[in-house]
């Protein structure tokens, strides 16, 4: 009678889902007991630096629901805090784990952590097998003719679309068997992953429901009401035409291949209706792709420019502290900014559009440095992605991959008119000045001084006036670009 197979570990990371889980896939087909193990080690769970605030709330959501879900298939997470290189090949031998399992990871942090932690594996002859699981296309198996790297979207994007479809998600699995007894692991409340002095997640908790569970309701609510709409409303921060689904992706909660076959089917079943919306959404997975390709390749993405040809950028350093602390606390006196900036503030999220409206607000017409809006977003957002979140303010600040010049600011009034032109938005998050007429709403310093009374507003009272001159700080935001550009 041959004998049973030893334990195998699947290390979950930023892949907190059953269903198309390749580690747990395999795992479970190799038979024998199956422990899931999650090790939060601060210097590769985001990257290479420590997770943001509501990334940390959001990871205690995840890790809870995930942990929910295992054990109703038999096999409950196991819990271990400190650095994985240690973490993993000591519980290794202390179960005496015949296999570990993982997904791979592509910033320069994890992949660095994960050689380590195989080599220490196969050293003490446990078997150790990674997969692809969490990128549509793996970061090196696009290329250029030449074998480089891409450097701008478009040509990147076609080249993936060039490419063999997607693999299908694979099924959950129905049942895992169980390590008896389970090995002890550390209570998720004792990491002090969510605030508590002072507790600032309310609005997180009213916007957001993490886990696999609500990755799926929101992958559906999406496809029944968003899909046809969106290649047209995408960019109405007030609708609810996006996916909202960033925050899951960025846990792992819900795979990018569920989501691509998942909007392929339904836009195939109503192609007439539905397949502008599909193709702009399959777009909108490949910028996060991409952004994956930039940092695979580039892995000082979040600190370097990307373009070196900016490292001389003169960006506003002497009195650039008021002007920060205004734009994080969305007291500007431009109101599209200031709604952005307290949304983002309040529940842990910015819809796309307002992020590049308010990073352009910050690197252009303040001339602040892209590494502190992009530091900034890191701390704050749910879905604060180690490889979107610097590629897409290096994009904004005009130093990142981006075919379109630098020259590009955005006007936050026409930005405001055009995308918010009922007010629905602003008035939500800046309610002092939600009593002004439509045609003043995004511009009250233009306001009449009736027109300002009748709003019982008063501006540098109730409401700032801008701290900037838009019109002068576009200059300055060009001479200076213009500048570094010849330097």
């Amino acid at each position: 009678m041959s004998a049973a197979p030893a334990p195998t570990i699947v290390w979950f990371r930023d892949d907190l889902r059953v269903a198309d889980n390749p580690a747990l896939a395999a795992a479970a087909a190799r038979g024998g007991p199956i422990v899931p193990l999650y090790v939060l080690d601060e210097a590769t769970a985001g990257g290479g630096r420590p997770l943001g605030s509501a990334a940390r709330w959001w990871l205690a959501g995840s890790l809870a629901a995930l942990s929910r879900r295992l054990a109703g298939l038999g096999a409950p997470l196991v819990l271990r805090r400190g650095p994985a290189a240690e973490i993993v090949p000591s519980f290794a031998r202390e179960i005496g784990a015949g296999a570990v399992h993982w997904n791979r990871r592509y910033h320069a942090a994890g992949i660095a952590a994960d050689a380590t932690v195989e080599a220490a594996l196969k050293a003490a002859g446990v078997a150790v097998e990674s997969h692809h699981a969490n990128l549509l296309h793996e970061p090196s198996a696009v290329t250029t003719a030449a074998g480089d790297p891409y450097r701008v979207f478009t040509p990147f994007w076609r080249a993936v679309l060039g490419r063999d479809a997607p693999r299908l998600p694979l099924p959950a699995p129905r049942h895992l068997a169980r390590l008896a007894p389970s090995p002890p692991g550390e209570r998720i409340d004792d990491w002090h992953l969510t605030p508590t002095a002072p507790d600032w997640a309310g609005g997180l908790r009213a916007a957001w429901r993490p886990g696999e569970a609500a990755a799926e309701a929101r992958l559906e609510a999406f496809l029944t009401d968003g899909l046809a709409g969106y290649a047209d409303r995408r960019d109405v921060p007030a609708g609810e035409a996006t996916s909202r689904l960033s925050p899951h992706l960025r846990f792992g909660e819900i795979s990018p291949f569920r989501i691509w076959h998942a909007v392929a089917a339904r836009a195939a079943a109503d192609p007439g209706r539905l397949g502008s919306g599909a193709e702009k959404f399959q777009a909108e997975l490949g910028w996060r792709e991409f952004s994956w390709h930039l940092l695979h390749h580039n892995p000082g993405l979040a600190h370097e420019n990307f373009n070196r040809r900016f490292d001389s950028l003169a960006w506003r350093a002497s009195d650039a502290a008021t002007a920060v602390a205004a734009w994080r606390r969305g007291l500007t006196g431009v109101p599209i900014v200031d709604a952005g900036m307290r949304a983002l503030w309040q529940t842990g999220f910015l819809h796309n559009r307002l992020r590049m409206v308010v990073a352009s607000f910050l690197t252009k017409h303040l001339l602040v440095d892209w590494r502190v809006g992009e530091a900034w977003f890191w701390d704050t957002l749910v879905d604060a992605d180690a490889a979107a979140n610097p590629a897409g303010w290096q994009w904004v600040a005009g130093c990142g991959a981006d075919a379109a010049p630098y020259f590009r600011i955005f006007n936050p009034v026409l930005q405001g008119e055009k995308f918010d032109p009922g007010g629905a938005y602003v008035r939500r998050f800046v309610p002092e000045i939600a009593g002004l007429p439509d045609r003043f709403l995004h511009r009250p310093w233009e306001a009449p001084a009736a027109a300002l009374a009748e709003a019982g507003l008063r501006l540098g009272d109730t409401y700032p006036a801008p701290i900037v001159d838009l019109a002068d700080a576009r200059e300055r935001a060009l001479a200076a670009y213009e500048r570094a550009k010849a330097a």
